[in-house]
């Protein structure tokens, strides 16, 4: 049984900033403690709880895949006092990092089957290590596709990657966004209706997907009318986390703590809980 303090933090150093986004920024991490940097495992989908010391700390998923460990990444909306003083941090600085917490996108059993990902701002991240993870393991999955939307592509995260993503083989990618934007080449439309475009079929298929709330709603409705049943659909939580281990309680659903439990729920387990979403 391991003996390491979950409430404890590692010290990390902050290698690279990238500003993503007016309101986005992404840290590249490594542990000081070199041997535990070496041991570290996680599983995609696993969050971790990052530390801006004298403030408080918040939760973000590990959004670099476990196949590629020169760092940890974690990408940063601001949206309150602890993401403002993250956000103020710069390359070189500290900040303590609890992880892995949570459950994880149950890619084992998706191996064999087609992958459709929906993403929507900043739900690029989660699905960001479960993507780079089934590139990085190709053959154990189907076809996978790829619809990334924002309202802007001012607001798209991760741009330094969208162009190879689009010029993958081995991977059909769309990128949409709300409104016409000069100099825009791809999509123009809202997700769900994007999606209703594209059709990927359900058969012997996954759709994970993560967004803003409403874009959720609106997703699962799409996927319903393209044959998806509950069971076949993936999704994150992770926004309603806090302290990360089920203590504190301010993210249950009924008897559902999403940092233990989640933050990943097939359709099927989030219609047995609560509607408290």
């Amino acid at each position: 049984m391991s003996t390491k303090n979950l409430y404890l933090p590692e010290i990390a150093t902050i290698q690279e900033v990238i500003q993503e986004t007016h309101n986005i920024v992404t840290f590249r991490v490594t542990l000081n403690n070199e041997e535990a940097m070496a041991k570290f495992k996680f599983e995609p989908g696993n969050v971790g709880q990052l530390s801006a010391f004298g403030i408080g700390e918040s939760t973000f998923v590990i959004n670099s895949p476990p196949t590629r460990m020169d760092y940890l990444q974690f990408s940063i909306m601001r949206s309150g006092e602890v993401t403002g003083k993250l956000h103020s941090l710069k390359a070189g600085d500290q900040i303590g990092v609890r992880a892995p917490l949570g459950n994880h996108f149950p890619y084992e059993d998706m191996k064999g089957k087609d992958i459709v990902f929906i993403g929507g701002g900043i739900g690029m991240a989660p699905l960001r290590t479960l993507l780079l993870f089934m590139l990085d393991n190709r053959d154990d999955y189907g076809k996978i596709t790829l619809l990334y939307g924002a309202r802007s592509p001012l607001d798209m995260a991760f741009n330094y990657e969208l162009e190879d993503w689009l010029d993958r083989d081995d991977l059909d990618t769309h990128l949409t966004i709300d409104a016409e934007f000069d100099g825009w080449e791809h999509e123009v439309g809202l997700i769900p209706n994007v999606l209703l475009d594209i059709a990927p079929s359900s058969e012997n298929s996954v759709a994970i997907t993560c967004g803003p709330p409403i874009m959720i709603k609106f997703t699962l409705q799409a996927l319903e009318k393209l044959g998806f049943k509950d069971e076949q659909i993936v999704t994150t939580l992770e926004k309603r986390m806090k302290c990360g281990v089920g203590i504190c309680g301010r993210c249950n659903i009924g008897t559902s703590y999403v940092c233990k439990d989640g933050p990943v729920y097939t359709g099927a387990q989030l219609k047995k809980l609560p509607n408290e979403l």
